[in-house]
């Protein structure tokens, strides 16, 4: 049972980790918690530290534009227990090289956006010069 010290509902969750009611509930929809977030006599969720903790690694992966399907895949091996760990680094491994690639792209697009504002201020610049004569 939950250490009712510890336990929260899920407003005092999303107000901890940012998130709407509505994501941690397709979170749990889903079947991206750890383990099932346990429910007060009143059927309200009650999440514990540990649920907190899991919803925010959860989100670290979801900014990190994870598909919810390889969350799901990661979860499942969690889950399984330490007999998995190979499998999890793996799936982490692969994801974080989609990130680097998508990280590249991104300094790549900033860099062209930098260029094309140096030419305006550039333009904008001289123009201003002229109509000062």
């Amino acid at each position: 049972m939950t250490d009712t010290r510890t336990a929260m509902s899920i407003s005092d969750v999303a107000e901890r980790t940012g998130l709407t009611t509505h994501t941690l509930r397709y979170y749990e929809r889903e079947g991206l918690m750890l383990t099932p977030v346990e429910r007060a006599s009143s059927t309200h969720r009650r999440y514990t530290d540990a649920d907190v903790t899991w919803v925010t690694f959860l989100t670290k992966l979801r900014s990190t534009a994870m598909p919810i399907a390889t969350m799901r895949q990661y979860v499942v091996l969690a889950r399984q227990g330490d007999d998995t760990q190979a499998e999890r680094l793996e799936l982490l491994l692969l994801h974080r090289m989609a990130v680097v690639r998508q990280l590249e792209e991104m300094t790549a697009s900033l860099a062209a956006i930098d260029y094309k504002i140096d030419l305006y201020r550039q333009s904008v610049g001289q123009v201003t010069e002229g109509n000062d004569a």
